[in-house]
């Protein structure tokens, strides 16, 4: 048996092939373009390995896509062959049980089946991304946690791809509010790996998190090589450089970014939708012309109406169509997330709740029946970490339930939803809240204390 750069076993004999899986390995922890050309090159190498035809299934259901999910069941169907022909590479076996588990809709079980073969191999740190994605996907960030830090001490000093494993323990820290440890992690990760983008990036939530844009800010310019090297994953680190001045109040350099970068592109990748139309909400919300921005995200969502891979895209393409106006096809969304909610398996559950609150409440917002979103979004908040994503991009929703309530006249609810957004970002008030608290006060004719921390 034979090894990749993170010494765990690959059955890869020919020297160059192993080269193009590292290559593959080191362009997927940071987030590189090479990244499916250096897998195709291994798969067209060897055809015969399940490995990589396994890996290349897990990147397409990470895509979160209908056309690209059917492409990991061929891969696995393929996978399956190679294992039936005589490949024993224990690697494989393991990584296509979660890749099952995940085509079956049981996130937690394709976890727990890559999770088995890290307890036992802490060093893959290819597997330990791949779970920290999937968790990620899951809204899992205790989850995430505690797995890095089961793998990190074989990720010691000599270890080559220590930094991008400390850029994901920074991401996992921010994400359960220890946001000065997420920092420091983040930083110590960026020294090791420079071209770490989920690294700076986390730090970059950081700043978000604590109100500190013009750190964030300063942080993304100073470190081009970090993030401009990316796939689409660049487009969301310009999102994070958009967010920080928006927190400043700079809504023309918000539009001048997302027309140059954001949505420069119109990919249908729905984390680039998802970056476009949470931010064109987030200025909606504020008042801000936004023109015709959203008819291009709306084109494209309206073709996804009927995908139903990912509760957490399909809010995101909900959020394009009730901004462009598409009631006919948010209303096929609505159906979409209503079929899926008769599943009985995870996603299925997670679509049945919190979803199906969340989409009706976005209907309803979109509607002026303010009262029943404000209800049906309040709702949906207890269990949103379900969909996935980080707190920064769920924060839409969180600003249009808070909306919602503002215009219905629920001012007391609205404040206790503030000052508990507050205390999640370590007592910091945002621009965001900052207004919205003004306004309560100003109904209330009187202002409204914020408990100190």
């Amino acid at each position: 048996m034979y090894h990749d750069q993170s010494g765990t076993d690959i059955a890869i004999s020919d020297p160059q092939l192993r080269a193009h899986w590292d290559a593959m390995t080191l362009g997927f922890l940071s987030h590189g373009r090479a990244t499916p050309e250096e897998l195709g090159a291994v798969i067209a190498g060897a055809p015969d390995l399940a490995l990589p035809l396994v890996v290349k299934g897990i990147f397409c259901v990470l895509l979160g896509r209908q056309e690209m999910t059917e492409e990991a069941k061929r891969a696995a169907q393929a996978a399956r062959a190679a294992i039936a022909a005589g490949d024993s590479c224990p690697r494989a076996a393991q990584y296509l049980a979660g890749l099952d588990a995940w085509l079956r809709g049981d996130g937690p079980g394709a976890v727990q089946a890559l999770e088995q073969y890290l307890r036992a191999h802490p060093q893959d740190t290819l597997c330990a991304k791949i779970i920290h994605g999937m968790r990620f996907i899951m809204g899992d960030a205790p989850g995430m946690l505690r797995s890095l830090e089961r793998v990190l001490p074989a990720h010691g000093e000599d270890h080559p791809y220590r930094g991008y494993l400390l850029g994901c323990r920074a991401f996992a820290l921010e994400e359960t509010g220890a946001y000065g440890a997420a920092e420091a992690s983040g930083q110590a990760g960026l020294e090791l790996a420079r071209d770490d983008a989920w690294g700076l990036h986390a730090v970059a939530h950081v700043y978000d998190m604590t109100h500190r844009p013009t750190e964030g800010i300063d942080l993304i310019d100073a470190n081009p090589g970090s993030w401009t090297h990316c796939n689409n994953f660049r487009y969301h680190v310009w999102w994070h450089k958009a967010l920080l001045h928006l927190d400043r109040g700079e809504t023309d350099t918000v539009l001048a970014l997302y027309d140059d970068h954001i949505r420069a592109d119109h990919t249908d990748d729905y984390r680039d939708i998802a970056n476009g139309s949470s931010m064109l909400m987030r200025l909606a919300l504020e008042g801000v012309d936004l023109g015709n921005r959203w008819e291009e995200l709306a084109d494209l969502s309206e073709k996804r109406a009927e995908d139903g891979q990912l509760v957490f895209a399909d809010l995101h393409y909900m959020l394009a169509l009730i901004g462009g106006g598409r009631a006919q096809a948010a209303q096929r969304l609505r159906q979409t997330m209503a079929r899926r909610a008769k599943d009985p398996s995870p996603m299925g559950q997670i679509a049945a709740d919190p979803g199906q609150a969340a989409i009706t409440g976005l209907a309803d917002f979109a509607q002026g029946q303010y009262d029943r979103a404000f209800t049906g979004l309040s709702h949906a908040m207890a269990g949103l970490q379900s969909i996935g994503g980080s707190h920064a991009q769920r924060d839409v929703f969180e600003r249009i339930t808070v909306d919602a309530g503002l215009r219905a006249g629920a001012y007391d609810a609205v404040e206790q939803m503030l000052l508990a957004r507050a205390a999640k970002r370590g007592g910091a008030l945002d621009s965001f809240a900052e207004t919205r608290l003004a306004q309560i006060a100003d109904a209330n004719n009187g202002p409204i204390s914020v408990p100190a921390q």
